[in-house]
């Protein structure tokens, strides 16, 4: 008989954005520092985490932020200061690059935590 307590239960946001094991919360969910590649488990609970696949889900979310937030931003700086184009150019290329790179790990884990979370599983139609 298992006398030990149940598992407490991991918010899926808190693990998702801390890149961490869904189930555990503990375990890392990438296998660098910077690598977007997902590990084959995690070290910590052993859940498989190579099934879980969040698809271009995390790219097209920091898309439509990103397009969001910097066009308004863009908008605000021409209108109170209207620098010249090449400014433009030089102030929202790296900040909307570094913002993208920088949204796209805590996204992708996010979006495999509510994936493990609520259970998903692909689609299956039946031809018959």
């Amino acid at each position: 008989m298992n006398t030990s307590p149940p598992p407490a239960e991991v918010s899926p946001v808190a693990a998702g954005i801390r890149c961490r094991c869904p189930r555990c919360g503990e375990g890392a969910l990438f296998t660098g520092a910077l690598s977007l590649d997902v590990n084959e488990a995690c070290e910590k609970c052993g859940l498989e985490l190579k099934r879980i696949d969040p698809g271009d889900g995390p790219a097209v979310f920091a898309i439509l932020l990103l397009g969001f937030l910097m066009l308004g931003a863009a908008l605000i700086v021409e209108f109170e200061f209207g620098p010249p184009l090449w400014v433009h150019m030089a102030l929202w290329t790296p900040v909307t690059l570094g913002m993208a790179f920088g949204l796209l790990r805590p996204l992708k884990g996010l979006m495999i935590a509510l994936q493990f979370h609520h259970e998903a599983a692909p689609v299956r139609v039946d031809k018959g």
